[in-house]
């Protein structure tokens, strides 16, 4: 991978909406701990876990420009996807409509990667399908892709 021209870490308000979950979840088990029986317990941790583990992971997005390519990585590294520079015939800033929501979607001839906010920037590529990258600094990745 050669010096990126652009990194940019969204981070989405889900993230804090995780957390005052679980501390809602420890606060409830350490209240009422006592009383709940095992199995209620135990699919509490499980469920909360698991709400935990989806939201933190999709609460943010990297975006990397390079010379040669395109990374978008969620989370920690996963899920994550790479487009060829060489493949993108054009780009515009765009604005979603909220109904698209957030995460990885299926939109009109491809795919929409976004975690928070409605700007994004569209990506045709030469196979003549769509990739749409959510931002909160459209110009600035529409500029670096451009560079």
């Amino acid at each position: 991978m050669s010096k990126p021209i652009y990194e940019h870490h969204q981070v989405s308000k889900l993230r804090a909406l995780c957390i005052l979950y679980l501390l809602v979840i420890v606060v409830t088990l350490w209240l009422f701990g006592s009383d709940m029986a095992v199995i209620g317990i135990v699919s509490t941790l499980i469920g909360g876990g698991a709400v935990a583990i989806v939201t933190l992971s999709f609460s943010r997005l990297t975006v990397i420009v390079d010379t040669d390519m395109v990374r978008l990585a969620f989370g920690l590294g996963f899920p994550r996807k790479t487009i060829a520079r060489a493949d993108i015939t054009r780009h515009e800033v765009v604005r979603n409509s909220w109904l698209l929501g957030f995460g990885i979607r299926w939109i009109k001839g491809g795919q929409m990667w976004n975690v928070w906010g409605l700007d994004a920037v569209d990506l045709a590529l030469a196979n003549g399908k769509t990739s749409r990258i959510g931002t909160d600094e459209p110009e600035k990745l529409d500029a670096a892709l451009r560079a």
